[in-house]
Formats: C-alpha cells, sequence, structure tokens
C-alpha cells in the first residue's frame, strides 16, 4: 500500500499549496493474514496519516480518496471483490469514514484514478479525451473525458485487458481465450521469454533489454507482444476515438524499445481511424496517490458548490 498527503490550499501550516505532495509512505497489506487483515491494516493507516497530518501540520484532513483493485461499486462505496486480497462486498468508505472521523471519503479503482491523475495533472494534462492504459502484471485502462474518468455502469469500465486479440490463444484468468492480458501483460511477455530464453527467472525487464540489445529470439517476443497491443488498441481507438493513448505501468519503462514500435504498428493497423498521440505516463507510480487525492478533492469541490 501507499499513501501520501496532499495539501488543500487551506490552513496556514506549511506546505498549504492546494495539490502539493506533503509526505508519502508504504505499508505491506498483509494479504496473506487474510482479507479482514487487509481491510483493517488499511483502515490503521489511514489513521496513522490523520494523526501525522495533525501533528506536523496544526490540522484534521478535509476528506480522504482512497484506490484499490477489484470490482467497485463507487455509488455505495463498496469494494465488491478483489482477487488478489480475497475480500468480498467490503463497505470500505464507510469503514474509512469512521475511523477518520466522519471525513468525506472517495473510493476509485486503482487503475481509474491513476488514469484521473495522469488525464488531470499528468501527460494528458489539457486533453478533452484520453484512454490510459497500464501494463503491469495485468492489464486494465482509464476511459477519460474532460478531466473526468469512466466508471462504468456497473464499475466495470476499462477492463482493456480482456479484449480477445488471438480467439485461439492461451486461456485467460478470466475465462476466455486469447486475452490482450494473456498475451502482452508484463507477466505474459517475462514468460514468453523465459519460454524463449530458457531461463525460468527471466522478466519483462529482461526481454526489452534484450530486444533492445539485437537479440533476435527476444525481438520475436517482443514484436508479439506490440502486435497484439497495437490490435487492441485499435479496437479502443475505433469505439472511444480519443485524441491521446497514455500508456504507463512496468512495460512503459521500455521507453522508445516499447514506444516506437507501438506507435508504428498502430498506424499500420487503422484504415479510417484518426490516430492518437500515444505517449508514456507522467506520474509513474504516484498516479494512484495523486488520483485519491483528486477523488478527495472533488468531494470538498461538490461541497462548497452545494452550499
Amino acid at each position: 500500500m501507499k499513501a501520501a498527503l496532499i495539501g488543500s490550499g487551506a490552513g496556514t501550516g506549511p506546505g498549504a499549496a492546494a495539490g502539493e505532495l506533503l509526505h508519502e509512505a508504504r505499508r505491506g497489506t498483509g494479504r496473506e493474514h487474510g482479507p479482514d487483515a487487509v481491510v483493517e491494516r488499511i483502515l490503521d493507516f489511514a489513521a496513522e496519516l490523520r494523526a501525522y497530518g495533525a501533528s506536523m501540520y496544526g490540522t484534521e484532513p478535509l476528506a480522504a480518496g482512497v484506490a484499490v483493485p477489484g470490482v467497485l461499486d463507487e455509488p455505495s462505496g463498496t469494494a465488491v471483490y478483489a482477487a488478489n486480497l480475497g475480500w468480498q462486498d467490503v463497505p470500505l468508505r464507510a469503514l474509512l469514514a469512521e475511523r477518520l472521523g466522519g471525513i468525506p471519503v472517495g473510493l476509485g479503482h486503482d487503475v481509474r484514478t491513476g488514469g484521473l491523475a495522469e488525464g488531470r495533472v499528468g501527460a494528458g494534462e489539457g486533453v478533452d479525451r484520453f484512454f490510459f492504459v497500464a501494463l503491469g502484471t495485468g492489464i486494465a485502462a482509464a476511459i477519460g473525458t474532460d478531466g473526468r474518468v469512466e466508471p462504468g455502469a456497473h464499475g466495470g469500465a476499462g477492463e482493456f485487458g480482456h479484449i480477445v486479440v488471438r480467439p485461439d490463444g492461451p486461456v485467460c484468468g478470466c475465462g476466455q481465450r486469447g486475452c490482450l492480458e494473456s498475451l502482452a501483460s508484463a507477466a505474459a511477455v517475462g514468460r514468453a521469454w523465459a519460454a524463449a530464453s530458457g531461463d525460468a527467472s527471466a522478466t519483462a525487464a529482461d526481454a526489452a533489454r534484450a530486444a533492445g540489445s539485437g537479440d533476435r529470439r527476444a525481438a520475436a517476443v517482443w514484436r508479439e507482444a506490440v502486435d497484439v497491443l497495437a490490435a487492441g488498441l485499435v479496437t479502443a481507438v475505433t469505439l472511444l476515438d480519443p485524441r491521446t493513448v497514455i500508456v504507463g505501468g512496468g512495460l512503459a519503462e521500455a521507453g522508445d524499445v516499447l514506444f516506437v514500435p507501438l506507435r508504428e504498428a498502430v498506424r499500420a493497423r487503422v484504415t479510417f481511424q484518426r490516430v492518437p498521440t500515444i505517449v508514456p505516463a507522467a506520474l509513474g507510480d504516484a498516479a494512484g496517490c495523486l488520483g485519491a487525492g483528486l477523488l478527495a478533492w472533488d468531494l470538498l469541490s461538490a461541497e462548497v458548490a452545494s452550499r
């Protein structure tokens, strides 16, 4: 878990400027102890941050934002399901509000929240329509319009990793065959390179380095991943017509080894579609915390507007 305190622009203490990052901290989730332990750690971490902020800056927090993985019911503030954390139907927003003294709490999906930050204050700042893709162990996305991110009717918008790009491909964790995530995520590229190189410990980062150095086996693995990613992106472009595609996550750290062939592959696949600008994410792993801060900021802005 990663958390941050962000200035609200209120108060007179040091670091009071709106949006200024004041403090960062990390804690383990404790998921090996079960879902109840994860929830309790989140609540304790939030309380710890509240106490730290009050001590250091002389003021209580005005609102809080939290980003979590899995399926969310954002209107009710419920973390419906997360396979990695093991929880189901956790009323997380209510629990956090109670632990934090009743302040407003925003709850968002981790990738959509990261996309919110990239769209407003990162690589998509000032862009009216963007598509944010996170290429990590899995693949997910955020659909952004005018500084907002679309959650979908049931909280499932942006499951980009489960677009089928190779119908005869490997079985995905979701049960389908040939999903983008099963072929072009960092985990999938790592598996493919481990098989091709004979090194069971090989990772996607190793594949990127080897491909960049001219290794033909690595180049073949990398080319396949880029090709299926381009196929997925063209589907997204056809449906959404974004002005900018922002690519983040661990795989994006390959830089030009990824972006140069990816732009070429997308351009080669389009027919009538307008090719969007394809850029790397700007905020790194701070995006989720900044996005959570924006959720909290939006709650305060809505509260002020309603007065």
